[in-house]
Parts: structure tokens; C-alpha cells; sequence
């Protein structure tokens, strides 16, 4: 039996989801993104949304923006949770395990994270926290 996966309650996001899955994971025009899952750090469940991503080497860059508010997103509290998550990017799934960028890997990798969404730079200034990078590595076989 397949676990049940809830995908995030944000119109716009489900809508995203919705449309990634209904094409066999076509990116937007002009934008890489994926479908990130996790496992909720209080209900258990897991949990996907959709976010854009940069490439460092083999890890998929996400940006845990939040759309510039002053709270991380539940998934990034999640993974701060439990490391191991499930990417889909294009028309694979596999797993993976997720840890937040360095300091020094966070400077090297916000002007390529900027480059690729310009609305990250703006993100970065609506909000006083600071906004985490996030390195994910495949660790397995695709499913």
C-alpha cells in the first residue's frame, strides 16, 4: 500500500502541482522546478510542494524563500526534521537527503539562485531572517 501524499494547500502551488503531474513533470517556460516531498515534522504525513531549482554539481539548489515572508516554509522546518526526502524532477522520482547550504556555500550560490529568479533578490530584502539555501542529493535509485 502507497502512503498518501498531501500536496501544499496554496491554490497557486496545487495548481502548479497539479499541472506538473498532468505533463509528466514539463518544467514552466524558462524555469527548472520540481516537486519536492517531505515528512511532516508534527503530523507524520507527507507533504509535497513545488519549487524552482538550481543545479551544484549533483544537488538541486532550492531556495526556502517563503515568498520573502518573515517565517520559513513548513517544508524547510520539515527537513530540518527529517533529512531524507523525494524529489521528482522531469518524469523521475527519487530519493534524496536535504541539509541546508553553508554560509560559504550559501555566498557562493545566491548570485547563480538570483540569476535564475530575479524575484529571489527582492524575497531577500522583504524579510529581516535569513533566507536558507538548501542542498539536496540524490541518494538512491528513481522510482
Amino acid at each position: 500500500m502507497t502512503e498518501e501524499i498531501h500536496d501544499n494547500p496554496v491554490p497557486w502551488i496545487a495548481d502548479h502541482i497539479r499541472r506538473f503531474e498532468e505533463t509528466g513533470g514539463r518544467p514552466r517556460p524558462g524555469v527548472a522546478d520540481l516537486l519536492l516531498t517531505t515528512r511532516g515534522r508534527k503530523s507524520g504525513l507527507l507533504r509535497r510542494t513545488a519549487l524552482a531549482y538550481v543545479r551544484d554539481g549533483d544537488a538541486y539548489v532550492l531556495t526556502a524563500s517563503n515568498a520573502g515572508s518573515d517565517r520559513h516554509p513548513a517544508w524547510y522546518l520539515n527537513l530540518l526534521t527529517t533529512a531524507e526526502v523525494t524529489l521528482q524532477v522531469g518524469a523521475a522520482t527519487f530519493t534524496a537527503t536535504a541539509r541546508p547550504a553553508t554560509a560559504a556555500e550559501s555566498a557562493r550560490l545566491w548570485p547563480a539562485v538570483t540569476a535564475a529568479m530575479p524575484s529571489y533578490a527582492a524575497y531577500r530584502t522583504a524579510t529581516a531572517r535569513e533566507i536558507p539555501l538548501v542542498l539536496v542529493t540524490p541518494t538512491g535509485g528513481t522510482d
